[in-house]
């Protein structure tokens, strides 16, 4: 189930975590991550980029280099940016 429908299912807290400790322990072994930024955009406390993740990690046990599309929301909070949102999926041949 991706975190999206665990959230529209009503699922709390505790399986949101329970959800991300299994994918962290699935990634590991990361020996290359390039970002590579094709817009970005800042207006007042509100900021985005968007562009190309390329990564090489092991994923569930298994060698794998991928690329990601990957966009990012930004909000300023108490003079810190932080993600406010994060959507990333697979680039395809």
């Amino acid at each position: 189930m991706s975190v999206l429908g665990a959230w529209r299912n009503g699922y709390g807290r505790r399986e949101i975590d329970e959800l991300f400790a299994a994918l962290e322990k699935s990634f590991s072994d990361c020996t290359s991550y390039v970002f590579e930024l094709q817009a970005y955009d800042v207006s007042g406390d509100m900021a985005y980029t968007a562009g190309l993740e390329h990564t090489s990690a092991s994923v569930g046990g298994e060698p794998r280099t991928y690329t990601l599309r990957a966009t990012q929301v930004y909000r300023r909070e108490e003079g810190e940016w932080r993600v406010a949102h994060r959507h990333g999926d697979t680039v395809t041949d």
